[in-house]
């Protein structure tokens, strides 16, 4: 299993490497407004922030 990303602004494609999921999958995760948030670059690049991401999984764990 690969070792999560330490960084404290993640790429889309470091994110989904992380989650295992495809790129389209992310975009449509963000399209239906269910993805970890995210901030645009100058360049139009997205990022995610370490704790956005950290905090998006927390959000989605069921009570025991």
């Amino acid at each position: 299993m690969a070792t999560p990303i330490q960084r404290a602004h993640l790429t889309i494609a470091d994110v989904c490497s992380e989650l295992g999921v495809a790129r389209s999958t992310f975009y449509d995760w963000r399209a239906a407004k269910k993805a970890p948030r995210c901030f645009k670059l100058p360049n139009g690049e997205l990022r995610v922030r370490r704790t956005d991401l950290d905090s998006w999984l927390d959000s989605l764990q069921e009570a025991a």
